[in-house]
């Protein structure tokens, strides 16, 4: 079923659904779904965990920890916009999705990506002040301001993923409608489009640019300049304290980009087999998700020691209640 659309006398035909490939004749592909549940179910956990743990603890009401909710709203949202739909499609054996379901999917996966990008790029400039001008830190990096590059953050998100999203409209299917990915990917719908598809390539060629390699450079211009600033700190053990403080932020980096750039050096260089570089895909985007929660809670001192005062807080509001109810009963 499909429907044929006429703007500014130019007629596009648009599929009612597309039918989403997901990994094809690989034996056991259930367990690996499976798999993808149990991932999420973790990533919701460990999520939620971090946001409820800096919203309880005062001590963490700071600037940086802005950041790191929105990373774990993100990582979150990310991951509900891409596997439970998804999993559910393949679990079932129910791969097709509509027109309209697909382009949506398709906004809400890549908006969190590009969210995820950004508030890395916003946690190291928080880790450049800190240890290039940490006496003006309080000063340069308030509650204010972060709350402010966060907003923009999402304004420039919303805005590139709209229009990539947008342009796909001006599109016809007139071939096959079979997406040879996991989910609505934008690349694989884009190639099966009968018209001119130039407009969408260079969209795609922009979002990688202004998503991926603008703020990685950025971020490896920020760890050039803290670098420098380690090396004028006289004291080995100031040094290495202040280099803890960057550990789990780095770590998350990696996680981030080295798989997303894997991917796209092995698709531009080589011809990689469908199943590989859907594999490699997903867990790309499902397993950062899950475990940048756990570097901050075992990375983080911080955050260490918020949980152990929450956690003492409680055994002590339980510790009072007890000999309450004891005597309420009596």
């Amino acid at each position: 079923m499909t429907s044929v659309v006429s703007l500014d006398n130019a007629t596009f035909i648009r599929p009612s659904a597309f039918y989403v490939s997901g990994l094809y004749n690989m034996p056991h592909s259930k367990y690996y779904y499976m798999f993808l549940c149990f991932v999420f179910a973790v990533t919701v956990l460990g999520n939620s965990f971090i946001m409820g743990t800096i919203y309880l603890a005062r001590s963490l009401h700071t600037a940086k920890y802005i950041a790191v909710v929105n990373l774990a709203l993100s990582d979150l949202c990310g991951s509900s916009a891409l596997i439970p739909m998804y999993a559910d499609m393949f679990l079932l054996e129910n791969q097709y999705i509509s027109y309209e379901d697909c382009l949506t999917s398709m906004f809400f996966v890549f908006l969190f990506m590009s969210l995820q990008s950004f508030t890395l790029l916003a946690l190291s400039f928080d880790r450049v002040i800190a240890i290039c001008f940490p006496l003006r830190y309080h000063a340069i990096v308030t509650k204010t301001t972060m709350t402010l590059i966060i907003g923009v953050l999402w304004v420039i998100s919303v805005t590139i993923n709209g229009v990539t999203v947008a342009l796909i409209d001006r599109l016809s299917f007139c071939r096959s409608t079979t997406v040879d990915s996991y989910f609505c990917d934008h690349g694989p719908v884009i190639k099966l489009a009968c018209n001119d598809n130039t407009p969408n390539y260079m969209m795609a060629d922009t979002y990688i640019i202004l998503v991926l390699c603008i703020p990685l450079t950025l971020i490896a211009f920020l760890y050039v300049c803290i670098g420098v600033a380690l090396l004028k700190i006289a004291h080995g053990a100031d040094r290495i304290k202040a280099m803890k403080t960057c550990t789990s932020h780095l770590i998350l980096v990696a996680m981030f980009y080295l798989p997303v750039f894997s991917i796209y050096m092995l698709t531009l260089t080589t011809s990689v087999p469908i199943n590989t570089r859907i594999f490699n895909s997903v867990l790309t985007q499902a397993i950062p998700p899950m475990l940048n929660p756990i570097i901050y809670t075992l990375k983080t001192e911080e955050v260490l020691q918020s949980i152990k005062v929450l956690y003492k807080r409680i055994k002590v509001n339980f510790a009072m209640e007890d000999p309450v109810k004891s005597t309420a009963k009596n």
